[in-house]
C-alpha cells in the first residue's frame, strides 16, 4: 500500500488565511492541556553552527489535538545581509496511530504565529487590566506578528516601537499604522520606548553573548514583560526583581540556563505560563506588579497549530502530493 504525504511550501501554508484569532484560541487549549500533563515534550535541543545561530529540533505530542510531530528550525541573525529571512526550517506532523508522516511544511508562518499568539495569550491573562500603552523592540517578523496577535486582546491605544535600524523602524511604522488603524512612535532608544509602557515586548535574536540594555528601573509598575529573546535584551535585574515570573515551559529554560544563558538570573521561583491559562495559578496579585513571562518558544505551539493548517490545506486543495 503506497502512502503519500502532502507538502506545503510557505506560500501553501500562507495562503490558507488562517486567522490570528485562531491560533491564539488553539494555544489557550494547548496550554491547558500542557497544566494538566496531558502533553509530552522534551525540551529542545540544538546545534548552532555560528556564533549566535542555532538549528533546534522541537518535537511534541498533543493528544487532544491528535497532533504529534517535529520542528527542524533555524536561526541565523546574519541570514539578512544575504537577503535572507532569520528564520527557516520544516514541520513534520505524523499521524499518532501509525507514526507514518502526513506533511512536511514550511515552518516559518507557523513559528511566526505561534510566537505571537503566546505573547497574546499571556497578556490576556498578565497583563494589567486595561492596558493601552505597548512597547515593541524590534521591527522585523516577530514585531509584526507579536502586534497582530497583541490587537487582538489588547485595546492598543499607543506602540512604541525601537530597532537599531532606523530605517526599518520607519518601514514598520509606515506599515503596521495602515493595517491596525493605531498611533505608533519610533523611539530613538531602548530607553524611552520601555518607559511609561504597560506591555513591553522584545523581538529580537538569541544572543549567546549579550549585552542587554533594558533596566529595572525603566519599567513602570504594574507593566508586563515578554521577552521573545531569551536574556538578550532584559538586563538580569528585570527578571530577579520582577514581581511575578513566568516561563511557557520550566524544563525549558532550566535547560537554557545549563547552556548559558540566563546566568545572572538567580531566582528559582519561576511559575509555569500554563497554570495561569488554566486558572491554577492568578496571573498577578495586584496591579502595581511586574510581571514577566519569559516565552522562549516550545513545540507543543507549533503542534497545537500545525493540525490546523493541515486540515485547511486538505479542505482547500493546496499543496502537493509526494510519495513516501
Amino acid at each position: 500500500m503506497k502512502h503519500t504525504l502532502l507538502y506545503l511550501s510557505l506560500k501553501d501554508v500562507d495562503s490558507l488565511h488562517i486567522s490570528m484569532k485562531e491560533v491564539i484560541s488553539a494555544l489557550e487549549k494547548m496550554f491547558i492541556e500542557k497544566s494538566e500533563g496531558r502533553v509530552e515534550m522534551p525540551p529542545k535541543p540544538g546545534i548552532h553552527t555560528r556564533p549566535d545561530a542555532f538549528i533546534h529540533a522541537m518535537p511534541a505530542y498533543l493528544p487532544s489535538m491528535n497532533s504529534a510531530g517535529i520542528k527542524w528550525v533555524g536561526g541565523y541573525p546574519d541570514n539578512h545581509e544575504k537577503g535572507l529571512p532569520y528564520i527557516t526550517g520544516l514541520l513534520v506532523l505524523n499521524d499518532p496511530d501509525t507514526g507514518l508522516p502526513l506533511a512536511v511544511m514550511d515552518c516559518a508562518w507557523i513559528t511566526a504565529m505561534r510566537t505571537g499568539a503566546a505573547t497574546a495569550v499571556a497578556a490576556k491573562y498578565a497583563a494589567v487590566e486595561g492596558a493601552q500603552v505597548v512597547t515593541i523592540l524590534g521591527c522585523g517578523v516577530q514585531g509584526e506578528s507579536n502586534l497582530a496577535a497583541l490587537a487582538e486582546v489588547l485595546d492598543i491605544e499607543l506602540l512604541k516601537v525601537y530597532d537599531i535600524d532606523t530605517n526599518k523602524a520607519d518601514d514598520y511604522r509606515r506599515k503596521m499604522e495602515e493595517r491596525h488603524r493605531i498611533t505608533i512612535e519610533v523611539k530613538n532608544s531602548s530607553e524611552t520606548a520601555v518607559k511609561e509602557s504597560q506591555v513591553i515586548v522584545t523581538a529580537g535574536p538569541f544572543l549567546k553573548d549579550a549585552h542587554p540594555s533594558i533596566e529595572y528601573s525603566w519599567i513602570s509598575k504594574g507593566a508586563f514583560c515578554c521577552p521573545l529573546d531569551l536574556d538578550s535584551y532584559f538586563k538580569p535585574d528585570v527578571f530577579n526583581r520582577s514581581d511575578l515570573l513566568y516561563t511557557d515551559d520550566i524544563a525549558q529554560f532550566k535547560h537554557f540556563r545549563e547552556e548559558g544563558y540566563f546566568s545572572g538570573v538567580s531566582r528559582d521561583d519561576i511559575r509555569d505560563l500554563s497554570d495561569v491559562v488554566s486558572k491554577k495559578l492568578p496571573a498577578r496579585e495586584d496591579e502595581n506588579q511586574i510581571v514577566t513571562s519569559i516565552n522562549i518558544g516550545i513545540a507543543l505551539e507549533d503542534m497545537a497549530v500545525a493540525p490546523l493548517v493541515y486540515a485547511e490545506a486538505k479542505k482547500q486543495d493546496v499543496g502537493v502530493r509526494l510519495e513516501l
